[in-house]
């Protein structure tokens, strides 16, 4: 891989993490119709790495106040707002670890197709059409109940089969359920923390057992890129959504659906 290819994949992977595209699907397809290599597990770490700094960054007030709210919480022994986000955001996350670690290695195998993106592409922009057409948008997080988080969670863990968009799935089961966008976006956004932490934690791992060296430079530009790029996205998703809700990233997604079953007849 060259540094005109990591500069894409970064900047693919920054753009396409927290919009409801499927970051894996634009990441996947580059190998698929260009031919282009493998990006490799260190720049996987590199530019998950940027992701994760970047909604850390953004969120940071409110991981601080889940962070010292729940402090709080534990030495007073009762429950306030702070804790119960931080339990949701744990509960939510419990299906996506369970799915990994148990099917994993076979979406790895058997899923990372062009037909399975353009088809997940179609079928789960459709349903973010209809959540958020449909959507009562009323709640706000603290109107959560356990049985409306580990739906969410049990959505998240169907974004492991590439092209369903992880942001884009907790999205649509959160604005099924009635969540303002802002609060769904929010939510989903706090919800790929653990994710993403998780993912580059697993393939630091596996980094350290490959015998292959690390061009550092290249990891240094995917972090970099990355990160600046998804924090200007972050930014602009949620002030789109204010605006003109979810259409526009439906659009989008049923057009690449369409052209890439195009493209494979």
């Amino acid at each position: 891989m060259d540094v005109f290819q990591a500069l894409v994949l970064a900047l693919i992977q920054g753009l396409t993490e927290f919009l409801p595209i499927s970051s894996s699907a634009h990441l996947i397809l580059p190998s698929r119709l260009l031919g282009w290599p493998d990006q490799g597990l260190a720049f996987d770490v590199a530019v998950h790495l940027g992701t994760l700094m970047a909604v850390v960054f953004y969120y940071r007030r409110d991981l601080n106040d889940m962070l010292v709210g729940s402090g709080r919480a534990l030495q007073q022994r009762r429950m306030n707002p702070p804790l119960r986000l931080a339990l949701w955001v744990a509960l939510a996350t419990v299906p996506a670890v369970l799915a990994g670690l148990l099917g994993d290695r076979w979406i790895e195998d058997n899923l990372r197709s062009v037909l399975v993106i353009a088809t997940t592409t179609l079928v789960f922009g459709a349903l973010l059409w209809m959540a958020d057409a449909w959507g009562r948008q009323q709640r706000g997080l603290e109107q959560l109940g356990w049985r409306s988080v580990l739906l969410i969670g049990l959505a998240q863990a169907l974004a492991l089969i590439p092209g369903t968009s992880r942001s884009g799935i907790t999205m649509t089961a959160a604005l099924a359920l009635g969540l303002r966008r802002t609060e769904a976006a929010r939510f989903s956004f706090l919800l790929s923390v653990p994710v993403i932490l998780g993912a580059a934690l697993l393939k630091s791992r596996d980094l350290l057992a490959q015998p292959q060296p690390v061009d550092w430079t290249l990891m240094a530009l995917g972090v970099v890129v990355s990160a600046v790029t998804a924090y200007l996205t972050i930014v602009f998703f949620i002030r789109l959504l204010e605006r003109v809700g979810m259409l526009p990233f439906v659009i989008y997604r049923l057009l690449l659906g369409a052209g890439l079953l195009l493209w494979l007849s």
